[in-house]
């Protein structure tokens, strides 16, 4: 069980599922992730750096893809969202559609992709 599967594993009911479900999506759209830690949070890697982290904080749900160019690139689809610089928070009742977890995480590679060059 890798880092992400062992965080999982302690959230419990429309949280969990709701966690699940973003990762699972990110999994689809880079299948080649592996779980790890990134900034100490239980995180998807690509490339050895964060790709994104999803978990629960007393709140809200927090969405992480380690870019601020990545956030600010999808706030038009997030008015119903809060956001900060770095995170973009949701709940179980208030889901990420899947087309912006999908443009994040897509972004996200990219953005990885680029500086590997």
């Amino acid at each position: 069980m890798g880092e992400v599967d062992a965080y999982l594993s302690t959230v419990d009911g429309a949280d969990h599922d709701a966690l699940e479900r973003v990762i699972a999506i990110a999994r689809d759209v880079v299948p080649e992730a592996r779980e790890g830690v990134s900034y100490a949070m239980p995180a998807l890697l690509y490339r050895d750096k964060g790709l994104i982290a999803t978990v629960r904080t007393k709140k809200f749900l927090s969405l992480y893809p380690y870019s601020g160019a990545v956030v600010a690139s999808v706030l038009d689809a997030l008015s119903d969202f809060d956001t900060t610089s770095g995170s973009i928070h949701y709940s179980a009742q208030h889901p990420l559609p899947e087309d912006v977890v999908r443009r994040i995480v897509r972004a996200r590679r990219a953005e990885i992709d680029a500086r590997a060059r």
